[in-house]
């Protein structure tokens, strides 16, 4: 080629890099365009008091991926104009299928979220009877989990086929397959064990979210479930990590597996000239105005009868864990504190009895004198 062709051939190629550009950068214009007049008219709208979660969900959660998503999507509609080679053109054309495919699935994933709000809207978790929203909030975590999984490995597979050296990597692989499988197989058992152990607690539901657990001698609420762990909110805001087939392999208490309401146990040890019926009268008075007690429990029995003392059982109901915790302190403390004001000597005390020497036991080595 001789310095006279490269000399017209030059601006030529300068007029096709033009173009080019122009094409991309109007793709890209006019979707961010779409994009601030379509979001612009939702916040608008989103300004009415009545405006529903749907909308302010949608602007939430997709604002930042339709400013990519839309952009690549005019892009990919304008590329046709692009004055270019068949090799420029699919290079460009592959960068752009892969950007495209990349940020609809951030949409999809964030689409996940708007969908999760729109359930909670209508499921409140912090009522005081959530059984059934605790049963749904555990599938929906669980599912929601999944669902984003998915996307994200299609969109990976999608990408990565659209490459034909990489299908011809992965044709040559699934020869070996079985092998392949066996082996991941031994090495991730214990993470699949953990998977389906997932799918077994997200719809027979051994736990549940904020469920009341008492867990290798500690006692917590759920706090989340994930693909492999399940996370254990400790009274006192630790937080005990368990894998998930250990709900499936090992015993634990479920205090709230059918109901949040639960009795609570208050264990009392008197004297055995402590008046009951008077202790049982003022358990029933002070039980019956206070406000943590749902009116369904009150019982005070002689559960055993000690060598020093007696054991007196108090039982009363509450609705709910926490609730019933408290009623048992305060109902101990009030009465430990009745019977410290009115029958004293009816405390917990060792008796030591000595008995007077006789008199002809005493006298009789003087008389023999």
């Amino acid at each position: 080629m001789s310095s006279s062709d490269l000399g017209l051939d030059l601006p030529y190629q300068l007029s096709l890099a033009l173009d080019t550009a122009a094409v991309v950068l109007g793709g890209l214009a006019l979707g961010l365009l779409l994009k601030w007049l379509l979001f612009g008219l939702l916040r608008t709208y989103n300004r009415r008091h009545d405006a529903p979660l749907l909308t302010q969900s949608v602007v939430r959660w997709l604002s930042a991926p339709s400013a990519w998503f839309l952009p690549v999507l005019a892009l990919s509609f304008m590329l046709p104009l692009a004055p270019l080679g068949p090799k420029p053109f699919e290079v460009l054309r592959r960068i752009v299928e892969a950007l495209l495919i990349s940020t609809f699935a951030w949409g999809l994933v964030r689409t996940v979220n708007v969908v999760e709000d729109l359930v909670q809207q209508h499921y409140r978790l912090g009522e005081a009877d959530n059984l059934r929203v605790r049963k749904l909030f555990t599938q929906l975590q669980f599912v929601r989990k999944l669902a984003v999984s998915l996307i994200i490995f299609l969109a990976v597979a999608l990408i990565l086929m659209s490459f034909a050296t990489v299908r011809k990597i992965g044709t040559g692989l699934l020869t070996s397959a079985g092998i392949v499988s066996v082996i991941v197989g031994f090495a991730a058992q214990r993470s699949i064990s953990n998977l389906l152990a997932g799918f077994q607690i997200a719809f027979t539901q051994p736990i549940r979210l904020d469920d009341v657990l008492v867990v290798e001698g500690e006692w917590g609420r759920v706090e989340e479930i994930t693909f492999t762990y399940v996370v254990l909110r400790i009274w006192d805001e630790r937080r005990l990590v368990l894998p998930l087939n250990y709900f499936i392999e090992k015993p634990f208490q479920n205090w709230t597996r059918t109901t949040s309401q639960l009795l609570g146990s208050v264990f009392i040890h008197a004297d055995y000239t402590l008046p009951i019926e008077a202790v049982r009268r003022e358990l029933e008075r002070v039980v019956a105005a206070h406000p943590l007690w749902d009116k369904r429990t009150c019982v005070l029995q002689v559960t055993d009868s000690k060598e020093r003392t007696l054991e007196l059982r108090i039982l009363v109901s509450a609705a709910n864990s926490s609730h019933a915790f408290d009623l048992r302190c305060d109902v101990r403390e009030r009465l430990v504190g009745f019977i410290q004001q009115h029958y004293p000597e009816c405390l917990p005390r060792t008796r030591t009895v000595v008995d007077e020497p006789q008199a002809g036991l005493v006298a009789g080595p003087a008389a023999a004198e």
